[in-house]
């Protein structure tokens, strides 16, 4: 499959170890994980048996120092979500979820004897994470409508609620649950380990995107966790926000990487597939197809990239990260759907894979803040009014 969708050479910023990290990553996805992920998507199966090539690649908390973690640079961690995205975005998601916003949790709102605690395990992938914020009936919302609660008792908390659409919540080692404290109405942080009392989980079935994601529905009944697993520095929902912050530029980077893995299918198609005698890559109307999606892609990872600089120099602020996730995200459904389109009737074919992309790029078009959502905080930014209800 052509791999030159680096059009303006992006790749040239890491240096040439990061750079032959990246391209272990790629050679892993490409040849375990894309043989097998047709069939794991139409199972809405994960493939377990894969973890143990994704610890050798050693990318989970990537950007994160100490602790177990390589303490990488921003732009590495991005351009290595989207290389998982361009071969499977489930894969890339649950990548993004262990080591973006459950480690990621525990790194910037955790104590120094939490991240001790737990950091080097989920580095290695030995103690897998999951994040649970989103709710049955309360999604964008989640800064002022969250209803699990959390209460003090002695030295314990009791959580209960509902949570759903968690990622790795079956599976999962420890799962970082947001509750509102029932004192003082602010929303802190609590890491529940799996097996403990009162927690359950069930998966969510019938999915059309990320069908190899194990989302599940958790049920917190009268959860008793230890005050020690309570994020020592996450006092209110700005704590939570800063991880999605963090993260949200990733899912900016797997968007990338999803309208990649489509262009890349759909330009190894139009140069094999012939009509008229021909190559379709040669037609006219193929090609003009073929430069608007490498448009896209290339627009929307060299801002990415800039987004990734920024962090670097701690300069990054939400409105950065949200004009990248709504940016990319209709650029990558776009983009998709121009793929789709080149491949014509076998575009809904799984074995071409183009049709995959197509579904998975619209959870990845919604989750960690839907368009309107990071519109919002791009207009709040740009104009000082507030526009939210």
């Amino acid at each position: 499959m052509p791999t030159d969708a680096d059009f303006y050479a992006l790749e040239l910023f890491l240096d040439d170890e990061d750079r032959a990290l990246l391209h272990r990553v790629r050679g892993f996805m490409e040849k375990e994980v894309q043989p097998v992920i047709n069939r794991f998507w139409t199972r809405a199966k994960f493939p377990h048996e894969l973890l143990p090539g994704l610890r050798e690649l050693g990318i989970a908390g990537l950007p994160y120092s100490g602790y177990g973690c390589p303490g990488k640079s921003p732009l590495l961690d991005g351009m290595v979500a989207m290389e998982l995205a361009r071969t499977d975005p489930s894969i890339a998601t649950f990548n993004g979820v262990h080591g973006g916003l459950a480690m990621g949790s525990i790194y910037l709102c955790g104590s120094e004897e939490q991240k001790q605690r737990w950091l080097p395990a989920m580095a290695r992938m030995k103690q897998l994470g999951a994040f649970g914020l989103t709710e049955p009936e309360v999604g964008s919302g989640a800064s002022r409508g969250l209803t699990t609660t959390a209460r003090r008792d002695g030295d314990t908390w009791i959580l209960d609620g509902r949570k759903k659409w968690i990622g790795n919540a079956s599976f999962a080692d420890l799962t970082v649950i947001w509750a509102r404290d029932a004192d003082d109405g602010q929303v802190k942080g609590f890491v529940v380990e799996a097996g403990t009392p009162g927690f359950t989980t069930e998966n969510l079935e019938d999915k059309i995107a990320l069908r190899v994601v194990q989302n599940a529905r958790i049920t917190l009944d009268g959860v008793r966790v230890p005050e020690g697993n309570r994020l020592q520095r996450a006092t209110s929902f700005r704590d939570t926000a800063e991880v999605l912050r963090m993260t949200r530029a990733g899912v900016a980077w797997m968007a990338v990487g999803c309208a990649r893995g489509a262009y890349e299918h759909a330009l190894a198609y139009a140069l094999e597939r012939e009509q008229f005698g021909r190559p379709i890559g040669g037609f006219q109307l193929v090609q003009d197809l073929l430069v608007r999606m490498l448009g896209n892609i290339t627009a929307s990872a060299t801002l990415c990239a800039r987004l990734s600089q920024l962090q670097a120099a701690g300069l990054a602020r939400d409105e950065h990260a949200s004009l990248a996730k709504a940016f990319c995200t209709v650029r990558m459904r776009e983009t998709v759907g121009w793929a789709r389109e080149l491949l014509g009737g076998n575009g809904i074919l799984l074995e071409h894979h183009v049709g995959r992309f197509v579904a998975d790029a619209e959870a990845i078009y919604s989750y960690e803040g839907t368009r309107e959502m990071n519109t919002l905080i791009v207009g709040r930014a740009i104009t000082g009014i507030s526009a939210f209800v």
